[in-house]
């Protein structure tokens, strides 16, 4: 595919006219209609620019497939944990944005009441070779101080992915527990019923 496919491509799945991606990337729209039309190339600098703005590589840009999994989009995050001792298993929604192998997480959902260890958080995960997650996650209320790394193991699809949280938890500095995430909260939590069992 040529670059000028592929810039007009991903701005429409990106739903950006050619006046955003312009603002965007620091060029006259102008530019982008020579850029999609094949008139023109972008010097380095302004396929850079570009592509930081379509959130794809300079390679993607340039037309050099790219074999990473794409985890973007809603997923559903289930952990074991404890709350004065006593297990607790919870699930909330997370929403990934992935910009090349670096995915921000950011929950949409409680999962539990914060009487019951509920908490908002956000995090990141950097991808390995489509195959292994490493990152961080940190409460994002006032009062709630959890925070800590995580780890997981992805399925060779991308269909889900199931490993460990280590971090300050309610019940002490270091805590840890299974975690898993999946596209459904009942697979997820059916991946930490399996973990738990083995």
């Amino acid at each position: 595919m040529e670059m000028g496919e592929i810039i007009k491509q991903r701005r429409a799945e990106l739903g950006m006219s050619q006046a955003d991606l312009a603002i965007a990337a620091g060029v006259d729209k102008r530019q982008i209609r020579r850029y999609e039309a094949g008139e023109q190339q972008p010097v380095l600098s302004l396929a850079v620019a570009i592509a930081q703005a379509l959130k794809i590589t300079v390679n993607e840009l340039a037309g050099m497939p790219s074999h990473r999994v794409n985890l973007s989009g809603d997923w559903w995050m289930s952990w074991q944990t404890s709350k004065d001792g006593v297990e607790v298993i919870t699930a909330q929604e997370v929403r990934f944005h992935q910009q090349d192998e670096l995915i921000h997480l950011d929950t949409v959902t409680r999962g539990i009441t914060v009487e019951d260890g509920g908490f908002m958080w956000n995090g990141e995960l950097r991808l390995w070779d489509n195959e292994i997650l490493m990152g961080w996650y940190v409460a994002n209320e006032g009062p709630v101080r959890s925070k800590g790394t995580l780890y997981f193991v992805l399925h060779p699809h991308g269909i889900h992915m199931s490993g460990r949280w280590v971090g300050l938890s309610y019940d002490g500095k270091i805590m840890t527990g299974w975690g898993a995430a999946a596209r459904s909260e009942e697979a997820c939590r059916d991946l930490i019923a399996a973990l738990k069992t083995d």
